[in-house]
């Protein structure tokens, strides 16, 4: 017989997402419209083991949706990777008296969520909240779609100076396996080239672009790197570079933790606020050790095994669509 869970805990874990305090907000709220009782969990699976709880309600999450982070703040555990750990972990939350988990994060917190739920038969859920957009089981998690956005107010502002000073930028933005950030903003940004991961470009066919770049007589360019890329850090790509040309004035921007800031755009509420339904739901039905995501506009679930281990590639679409545009 399906045991509906009575009191739901929230927490958000590992690298912070714009977006993720309207997911809070969305499954607070989602939670008290069905009569469930709700808590937040401060600091992460940090929060689980220090039993860090606070009981909410709808007022407790009014005027979040428009901002940037967490309140719930969130942490790396080295405590939860412990059987000891998780074990208090489990202890603190019977003893709260709460049955159920939704866990607001990326890869790395689905895996400890799917362990405790499998050592403990406690029922968790995932909502994907990472800015790099990796995860297997959704089109889009929430956060990506404002770090893009940052990434290319940034971007259009290092292009004012490129074209006053006829330079070569080389832009770093996040993306430590994955390219999405890089990709998406080069197109948007039309910029001359994207070094990522997931694409095995040369410094040879690198030249080459820089130098059909001057035959065209486009003298200011942006080259868009991926932190992640297998081509070697942004300051290695710019020695290489200043060797090979250096006529060329060549200037390196790192965006880093910018790009996890900000006021997170409506695509990213409107997805957060529907995952956090779709993750309360899910509970309400009996759904555990999966994700809430979205594909194809439909809320689906996927078990924790295959949004971790599987992998969300790019749209090779996206490069052949880049190729052209960058003559």
């Amino acid at each position: 017989m399906l045991k509906v869970p009575s009191h739901i805990a929230v927490l958000t874990s590992g690298g912070d997402a714009p977006g993720m305090n309207a997911a809070i907000r969305a499954v607070v709220r989602s939670a008290v419209y069905y009569g469930k009782r709700v808590s937040g969990v401060y600091n992460g699976y940090e929060g689980l083991i220090d039993a860090t709880f606070e009981e909410l309600d709808s007022r407790s999450v009014k005027y979040i949706l428009n901002h940037g982070g967490t309140f719930l703040k969130s942490a790396r555990s080295q405590r939860f990777r412990t059987t000891e750990g998780r074990k208090q972990a489990y202890e603190n939350l019977v003893k709260a008296g709460i049955d159920a988990l939704i866990v607001i994060g990326g890869d790395g917190s689905f895996t400890g969520a799917k362990i405790f739920s499998e050592e403990f038969d406690f029922q968790v859920i995932g909502v994907p909240g990472t800015i790099d957009n990796d995860l297997y089981g959704t089109d889009f998690t929430i956060g990506f779609d404002t770090a893009t956005n940052t990434a290319i107010e940034c971007i259009d502002k290092i292009r004012d100076t490129a074209s006053s000073h006829d330079r070569l930028f080389l832009v770093e933005v996040m993306g430590r396996d994955s390219g999405f950030i890089a990709l998406r903003s080069a197109i948007a940004a039309g910029a001359l080239e994207v070094i990522m991961p997931e694409n095995s470009i040369t410094y040879d066919q690198l030249y080459q672009s820089i130098e059909r770049a001057g035959q065209n007589k486009k003298f200011s360019n942006i080259i868009v790197v991926a932190e992640g890329n297998k081509l070697g850090n942004i300051f290695e790509i710019s020695d290489h570079l200043k060797a090979k040309f250096p006529h060329l004035d060549i200037k390196v921007t790192i965006l880093g933790h910018l790009q996890r800031g900000g006021s997170p755009t409506v695509f990213d509420r409107v997805l957060a606020s529907k995952l956090g339904v779709a993750a309360v739901e899910g509970l309400l039905i009996g759904r555990n050790k999966v994700m809430a995501g979205v594909m194809h506009n439909q809320v689906i679930y996927t078990p924790f095994e295959e949004a971790i281990t599987r992998r969300a590639y790019i749209n090779p679409e996206l490069i052949r669509i880049n190729k052209i545009l960058t003559i």
